[in-house]
């Protein structure tokens, strides 16, 4: 059975740093583009950042350029997400969610072009 497994959540003050991981099990990682994504409560559940498979390209929503970094490493079935300079309006809770590709360089910042994804994790900035 196929698992995303999210970790690193957590409660940090405002400029705090958390690092989040995703596991995947059953899946060889390699042949998925992997977003993270987050819903915070009361909102629609939005795209935050994605690498492809090969870890060559990354992308990211504006609010988070330059303070969160998304990364693999496919020999551990494992992505990160790296977040710095945390604000209260980063609380929500993270999924990460994988995107079976065909290209190497290829991701999308699409929902619904994810097929597997994980529980998620909470993460909460204290002002």
């Amino acid at each position: 059975q196929i698992q995303l497994i999210e970790s690193g959540g957590g409660l940090v003050q405002d400029g705090g740093s958390l690092r989040l991981s995703c596991l995947a099990s059953e899946l060889t990682l390699s042949d998925y583009a992997m977003g993270w994504f987050r819903q915070a409560p009361g909102k629609e559940r939005e795209f935050v950042a994605a690498v492809s498979s090969s870890g060559w390209n990354t992308y990211y929503i504006d609010s988070v350029k330059g303070r969160f970094i998304v990364s693999r490493d496919n020999a551990k079935n494992t992505v990160y997400l790296q977040m710095n300079s945390l604000k209260p309006g980063d609380t929500a809770v993270y999924y990460c969610a994988a995107d079976r590709t065909v290209a190497a360089s290829a991701l999308s910042t699409r929902i619904y072009e994810y097929r597997f994804w994980g529980q998620g994790t909470q993460v909460t900035v204290s002002s």
